[in-house]
């Protein structure tokens, strides 16, 4: 799946108030856009999507995304991209930077969105990323430098894959954008805002693992609507399964409007009648 380059030209097109924009995806983790790539061919969903800066102002790498649409209706020579993170204005990385990190890309010459990158680029690209892109924020939990004795602190180690987007889009792609547990769609809820999201919960805690481990998307995560994300975490030292969620709705009547096929009834009828001959 070829990642691609959107160029973005304020004194062309500025359709967007671009510090709304960096605050919503600080808040909310991303923003959809529809952007245009003349006259090339879109990328698939689920491609990255690197965003570079290029205006008499500066110029520079910008932001990253994914498309989760190729070809909007109405543009038929655009993708949908949900922004995921994206630097203040004056905060890119430069070009100068940028040949040297990842020199396969000629970064003074990019003039129109939709330039594939090579694969052998995507790895360099995302290290460079790592390095000067949006720093995770920090951690509202924890107590500020200072105010809690040294002896009282004790060090955690967090592995990289936690926050992975490569596995979260694997998850995503094999089990869909529901919750696994209580069905709760995004998209049914919100409309176009809530298309292709949902977060992923470790189904082993990540703090867990091991550094050696190898993280399977799809069988290591799963889909988790936020609040059954916290009944999972909810006062139980291991995570509840999946399964046990559902039983949990089940028993209180939450889970409605089902689809229970003839299998299932005959199991649940023949175990009736097993129990009732005992």
């Amino acid at each position: 799946m070829t990642a691609i380059i959107l160029v973005w030209n304020p004194d062309e097109w500025n359709g967007w108030i671009y510090p709304e924009v960096v605050e919503e995806v600080a808040d909310t983790g991303w923003f959809l856009a529809t952007w245009g790539l003349g006259g090339k061919a879109a990328a698939a969903p689920g491609a990255e999507a690197w965003l570079v800066l290029h205006d008499r102002h500066g110029a520079g790498l910008i932001g990253h995304g994914v498309v989760v649409s190729e070809r909007p209706a109405g543009s038929p020579r655009s993708v949908r991209v949900a922004f995921d993170s994206l630097l203040p204005a004056g905060d890119q990385v430069p070009p100068g930077v940028l040949q040297e990190a990842v020199p396969g890309i000629n970064w003074n010459a990019l003039h129109g969105s939709g330039t594939p990158v090579e694969p052998a680029d995507e790895p360099l690209l995302r290290g460079l990323w790592s390095e000067f892109g949006p720093q995770p924020p920090a951690d509202p939990t924890r107590p500020v430098p200072g105010t809690v004795p040294a002896d009282a602190v004790s060090r955690v180690q967090v592995y990289r894959y936690e926050h992975s987007q490569d596995s979260r889009r694997a998850c995503i792609a094999h089990h869909g954008t529901s919750c696994a547990a209580c069905g709760f769609s995004f998209e049914i809820a919100y409309g176009e805002i809530g298309k292709d999201f949902i977060p992923v919960h470790h189904l082993v805690p990540a703090s867990q693992l091991g550094g050696g481990y190898e993280l399977d998307p799809v069988a290591d995560l799963v889909p988790l609507c936020a609040n059954c994300h916290a009944m999972a975490h909810h006062g139980v030292p291991a995570p509840r399964t999946v399964a046990e969620l559902r039983r949990i709705m089940a028993s209180a009547g939450y889970l409605t409007g089902q689809t229970v096929t003839e299998d299932q009834l005959q199991a649940q009828r023949d175990a009736r009648r097993i129990l009732d001959q005992h």
